[in-house]
Formats: structure tokens, sequence, C-alpha cells
């Protein structure tokens, strides 16, 4: 897999990449009702057949629900039918030694922890990795930091998009706030030193599509490849938890000199694979 990805589409972008979120996969069964492989294999034969002119596809972690060998080796043979490259995050239901493994990763990625850097057009594609072991929340530590901090300064001119799993910020939503990075406040006093060459912050783990600016920085998070969490409102908890009956979306993101901009796409109905 290549670092620096060529972008064939419209001359009007300098870019096109496509966005996956919480795929939770699994060799066999169903998660909460749902088939993760009829899903997966919905969405990569929609993004063969309408977006095979995207550098890349982004998946911004749960790359598997239960972390196992068995689950990583049938996700990737599932990801090799994709006719575009992948670039996989972790998330918090995700094993880091399995994971690294198992998939495809770029040639950049660190040692210590799941973070890389991918170059497309004049913006640099930053992959986080916000995993804290054991836990559904995240955490950005001290050595996570200190690349990050590196690598922004190393962006010189180019723009900088961000992906990560989880949020930083509160985004209202029952139960998931609690979830979030940890230590969100110090993670955006981190991104405040360098909001000139930051564009856009994307996020994973909600399982719902919602976008914002927060301390001066656009965000946006996706919906699950899988399934959707509820509304805020009615309000539930994790005992009355039921799936949404909405369909999953992928994210098409359009770079431009101008800017970015964020499509969601449904690529199949929400009953299959229920």
């Amino acid at each position: 897999m290549s670092q620096h990805a060529e972008f064939a589409g419209n001359p009007a972008d300098e870019a096109k990449i496509i966005w996956l979120s919480d795929p939770h996969f699994i060799a066999d069964g169903l998660v909460l009702g749902h088939d993760p492989r009829q899903r997966l294999s919905a969405v990569i034969s929609h993004i063969n057949a309408h977006h095979s002119d995207a550098a890349f596809c982004v998946i911004s972690g749960d790359m598997v629900n239960r972390g196992s060998p068995e689950d990583y080796a049938a996700l990737a043979e599932h990801l090799q039918q994709l006719t575009i490259p992948y670039y996989p995050l972790v998330g918090n239901h995700d094993d880091r030694a399995l994971f690294r493994a198992s998939l495809a990763l770029p040639a950049s990625v660190t040692d210590d922890f799941i973070q890389y850097e991918v170059e497309v057009g004049n913006r640099l594609i930053l992959a986080l990795d916000t995993q804290k072991a054991g836990s559904g929340a995240g955490l950005y530590c001290e050595e996570r930091q200190a690349w990050l901090r590196q690598t922004l300064e190393r962006a010189g001119d180019r723009r900088v998009i961000l992906f990560m799993h989880h949020h930083p910020v509160p985004l209202g939503l029952p139960m998931q706030d609690t979830e979030g990075l940890e230590n969100g406040a110090e993670f955006m006093e981190l991104l405040s030193a360098y909001r000139d060459r930051i564009d856009y912050l994307c996020i994973g783990h909600v399982h719902r599509p919602i976008t914002g600016i927060v301390n001066g920085f656009p965000l946006a998070t996706m919906r699950s490849v899988l399934y959707q969490a509820p509304a805020p409102e009615p309000a539930w908890d994790w005992n009355s938890f039921r799936p949404a009956e909405e369909a999953p979306n992928m994210g098409v993101l359009r770079l431009s000199s101008t800017g970015v901009l964020l499509h969601y796409h449904q690529f199949c109905p929400y009953g299959l694979g229920t």
C-alpha cells in the first residue's frame, strides 16, 4: 500500500476519500441482530462500483467486535476485495497486536501505537490511535501526543485532516459521552497551537452522523457500517439500548483547494443483514 495516493477523479478536486467506520466484524453470527459480513460486502461492492476513482478508504476503528484471530483473518479477506487501498484505525474493540499482524498498514506506522500519516494531493491525512486498553473510553497519552506534535510541525504548508476513533469533546449523546477521549480537553489544547493547518476532525465510535464546529475546529462523526445508535431523544441508557432502525452510511470526502466537503451516502437498505 502506497503512502502517497494520486487522485484521478474530477480535476476540480484535489482528492476524493471514502470514509467508513465501526464495521464490528465477526467471522460468524450476528452483532445486535445485524450481519457484519453482509453489511461490509455491500459497502465494498458499492465502493468498487461507484467510487473506484477515490484515492483510498479510511476506516475509523472498531474493525472487529471481539478481537479474535478468526475475526481479523476473515475481515482481512473481505477487505482484499476493495479495488482501492484502505487505511484502518484502531478502536476500543480492537486488539493492537492482532490488528497489526492482520491488516495492511502503511510504512509510516509507529512502532508502539497504530498511528501513521498518508499524503494525498497537498494534504496530510493523520490516523490517530485513541485506544485505552480494557476500556470503552479513549486516551491520548504523552507518547502519542509527542508524535502528533512532531508530525504537525513537519506538515509545513500542507493542510491536515485528523481521523480518530474516540471523540475528544462531548457530542450530546446519552451514555456515549462518558466513553469519549478521557483527556479530550488536553488533546484539544494541543490542537489549538496548530489551528492554522488543521482542516477537519473525522471521528468514529458513536455510530451517529454529527457535524459541527468546536473550539474553532470543524468535526464530523460517521454512522457505523453495521448498526446505528439511537438519537439522543427520547433518552436511553445501556440497559434500554436498541439499535436504531436506520440504514448505514459511508462518507465521501471531497478535498479541494478551497476546503473539505463531506457527503453521507447510503449504500444499502436498512433491512439488509437484519
